[in-house]
């Protein structure tokens, strides 16, 4: 599971470096949009201006300077507008890392102190022993002897079952892993894909809000822009609660091992239920987001990824389900 984290770790920094390396490509952008301001801007002072006029108005000049502060924000769009915003909103990325990485670090020292007791727990029970060590495995061959051919049969059959199981088990496990980091992954591409589009094409954005009647473009682009932000950290903290309640899980473990009575049975019954649930969960952080900052547009695609992933889940469990039932049954027969 270490090494798993680690290369999905990878991945997620590519989608980071990724970014920062379309980020200037906003410059290109600039010069369509101070065309587009520019012209927009002619067009608004104008309109006051002759309003002011014909009216035998004051003209009001705190009004017209919108489209200048917007021209000068376009100007300076890599530094002044995304610097600025991404300055702003890196602390909580970080924090929400931090604690994530102090989550992950204790659930790895549990696990690997719950899998130290469960060998322990099966290794002082004389029924149990065999399969998980092999110097009790030949003790218990001498035990029987060479006549004894049926028990040693039998013994050799167990061992096989249990083994296989414990294969079957730990693929599973394995599988639902994998699915889980790709849930985030998918989730910090396609962030990574909006903050690009929304990046390269704000100068437009910018430029479209000088003129009358498109005023709500530049909010709407802020709002967006942030709520899409807001993903990352939203699907760390998400991480963290998970990887919170799997350590309670194992220190609940650890304390029944901790009873010299107490036989493990090997289930991982709730640790798959929590992995399904975490699965699905990851495709609510856009809704989540959006409860923060409130994206127009962005609620059709956050309740089309919650359907999607709800079916997607179910479909995944049951086939995965059948199949792992299907095979432990076999082997029991």
């Amino acid at each position: 599971m270490v090494l798993l984290s680690i290369e999905f770790n990878n991945l997620h920094q590519i989608l980071r470096d990724l970014y920062m390396e379309m980020m200037p490509l906003c410059s290109n952008m600039a010069g369509v949009a101070k065309g587009i301001a520019g012209l927009g801007a002619l067009f608004y002072v104008a309109y006051r201006v002759w309003q002011s006029l014909s009216r035998a108005e004051p003209i009001d000049v705190y009004p017209l300077l919108r489209p200048f502060v917007i021209g000068f924000c376009i100007m300076f769009f890599p530094s002044f507008v995304l610097g600025t915003l991404n300055n702003v909103m890196s602390p909580l990325v970080k924090g929400t890392n931090n604690m994530l990485q102090a989550q992950t670090f204790d659930l790895n020292e549990y696990q690997a102190m719950k899998d130290k007791k469960e060998y322990e727990a099966m290794r002082r029970n004389p029924e149990t022993a065999f399969l998980v060590d092999n110097e009790a495995f030949d003790e218990k061959l001498k035990e029987l002897g060479v006549w004894d051919g049926m028990e040693i049969i039998g013994m050799y059959m167990e061992w096989g079952q249990y083994q296989m199981e414990k294969m079957i088990k730990g693929w599973f496990r394995s599988l639902l892993e994998i699915l889980f980091q790709a849930a985030a992954l998918v989730i910090d591409t396609i962030r990574t894909f909006f903050l690009i589009v929304l990046s390269i094409l704000g100068p437009v954005a910018f430029a479209i809000s000088v003129w009358d009647g498109f005023q709500s473009t530049l909010t709407q682009w802020l709002t967006r822009y942030i709520s899409v932000y807001l993903w990352l950290p939203i699907s760390d903290l998400f991480s963290s609660i998970m990887a919170k309640i799997q350590i309670l899980m194992l220190k609940n473990d650890i304390a029944l091992l901790d009873d010299p009575t107490y036989i493990p049975d090997g289930s991982n019954t709730m640790y798959i239920i929590f992995m399904l649930i975490g699965i699905v969960g990851y495709f609510t952080i856009p809704t989540v987001a959006n409860w923060i900052i409130a994206a127009g547009g962005m609620g059709n695609y956050g309740k089309n990824v919650n359907q999607g992933a709800t079916k997607a889940g179910s479909y995944a469990a049951g086939a995965a389900g059948a199949a792992v039932g299907n095979i432990v049954g076999r082997l029991k027969k």
